[in-house]
C-alpha cells in the first residue's frame, strides 16, 4: 500500500509571525520552513534555518471546512 504525502501548509511565517492563509503566496524550502513574501525577499530567497532555496509554495483553495475537525 502506497501512502500519499502532501505538503504541510503552515499558517504562520517563521520569521515575522505573519498569518498565511492557504490561498496566500508564501515561500518554502525543501524542509517546509515557511516564510511570507516580504521575509523571503529580505533573505534573498534563502532559508535562514537550512540555507536551502526558498520557492513559492503551491496554494490550496480554502473550503468552508478548512481547519475544522
Amino acid at each position: 500500500m502506497e501512502m500519499e504525502m502532501g505538503l504541510e501548509l503552515k499558517g504562520v511565517c517563521e520569521k515575522c509571525g505573519a498569518t498565511l492563509a492557504l490561498g496566500s503566496v508564501a515561500y518554502i524550502c525543501s524542509y517546509e520552513c515557511t516564510f511570507c513574501t516580504g521575509c523571503a525577499g529580505e533573505m534573498n530567497f534563502v532559508c535562514l534555518n537550512c540555507e536551502g532555496e526558498l520557492v513559492r509554495r503551491p496554494r490550496r483553495k480554502e473550503t468552508p471546512t478548512s481547519g475544522a475537525d
